[in-house]
């Protein structure tokens, strides 16, 4: 046999050509997979960069002459963890003073600011979550549906074998190269998803530590009138 022609059962267009409907499908599913995971990764890549460039204006906050003005230092607005808390601690701390005579009595202040920074920092971390359920799912399943890809080429062989009568190389390089391909892709799809989870996850870890460090000061500051550390009182209004 020429070696060229051993080259060409052995390639991806080859793999395409020679496979049936369910390598195909395979092949098909596992770049979908592929796409998906790596579109997440950018996605979520992105946000925890622009996340981490809009913590570093928290302290700019805490030096503003007003509460409005550290809510405009703290960036855009739309989907900004740090402004939704303050506007929380806010909003929670204004309800609370003006519902005295309401079940809110039972309630401390301070009990009632944490509750509501609490929630907005679950709020901000289930949005922060979102999409690693893609990565985890590719990363853990990514293998299997090569392993199946590289069982159906190894069974699409012997099938060829027992239908020609004579095991030859040229007969059976092609089907078991697609079994060897299906393997690679699968593991090449799933160890970019397993290792983009893994940073995000680091990312976001990080994002929730400067937000719960912030939640914190904004909690001392909506009680005491001042942030922890400091011995400058301030109005909230």
């Amino acid at each position: 046999m020429e070696p060229h022609t051993t080259s060409s059962q052995l390639g991806l267009l080859a793999l395409w050509s020679q496979g049936d409907w369910v390598t195909r499908f395979v092949a098909l599913l596992l770049l979908v997979m592929s796409l998906a995971s790596w579109i997440v990764i950018l996605i979520k890549a992105l946000d925890i960069v622009k996340y981490k460039g809009l913590s570093h204006r928290t302290e700019t906050f805490w030096h503003s002459e007003s509460f409005e003005a550290g809510l405009r230092e703290l960036g855009p607005h739309a989907g900004n963890p740090f402004v939704e808390l303050a506007h929380a601690g806010r909003e929670a701390t204004a309800h609370h003073r003006n519902a005295q005579t309401q079940l809110h009595d039972t309630l401390d202040i301070s009990d009632w600011v944490i509750r509501t920074l609490r929630n907005s920092i679950d709020d901000s971390t289930a949005r922060f979550q979102n999409g690693l359920a893609i990565l985890a799912s590719v990363g853990s399943t990514a293998p299997f549906v090569g392993l199946f890809g590289t069982v159906w080429g190894i069974y699409h062989a012997l099938m060829g074998i027992s239908t020609e009568g004579m095991a030859t190389i040229d007969k059976v390089a092609g089907p078991i190269g697609e079994s060897l391909i299906m393997t690679a892709l699968g593991l090449a799809v799933a160890i970019p998803a397993v290792l983009g989870y893994n940073a995000l996850v680091r990312g976001n870890k990080s994002i929730l530590t400067r937000l719960n460090r912030f939640a914190h000061d904004l909690h001392s500051y909506f009680v005491t009138g001042a942030r922890v550390g400091t011995g400058t009182v301030r109005s909230t209004s």
